[in-house]
């Protein structure tokens, strides 16, 4: 059975939030002030204010200010490409919590909150450098 999953996120803000994402370089698509759709490769995450969030879902959205929900990690297609993103982020008011640099000599990333504080982690893969599996 093949079935999409949609991501739905809480933000204060969706105009502003719609904004941010697309000046990140996501495409983003506001439908008027109760949700936008943001595409991120092959998933769609849904943006709504947090009350509806809280409406449908029946509890109270995550204090992003004192905890974490979630992290969605993108794939990268360079170390470069992270580098570009992250300073793209940075300009359109997000924040970076790790910044860029080089985990197990294969993995190269960098994580960032955006302007509701939701977790991001962009990651690039050297699989020249990967660790063989063993079995």
């Amino acid at each position: 059975m093949s079935q999409e999953i949609w991501i739905n996120l809480p933000v204060k803000d969706v105009e502003r939030s719609t904004a941010f994402f697309n000046e990140i370089g996501f495409h983003a698509v506001n439908f008027g002030n109760e949700r936008a759709k943001l595409d991120v490769g092959q998933t769609t995450i849904l943006l709504f204010p947090e009350a509806v969030f809280e409406k449908f879902t029946v509890s109270k959205a995550a204090d992003t200010s004192h905890s974490a929900e979630v992290i969605f990690s993108i794939s990268a297609g360079s170390r470069e490409e992270v580098d570009t993103f992250i300073r793209k982020v940075e300009s359109a008011g997000g924040s970076v919590f790790g910044k860029p640099g080089e985990t197990d000599g294969w993995m190269y990333g960098a994580g960032f909150a955006d302007l509701d504080g939701h977790r991001w982690n962009l990651l690039y893969m050297d699989e020249s450098k990967m660790p063989k599996e063993t079995k």
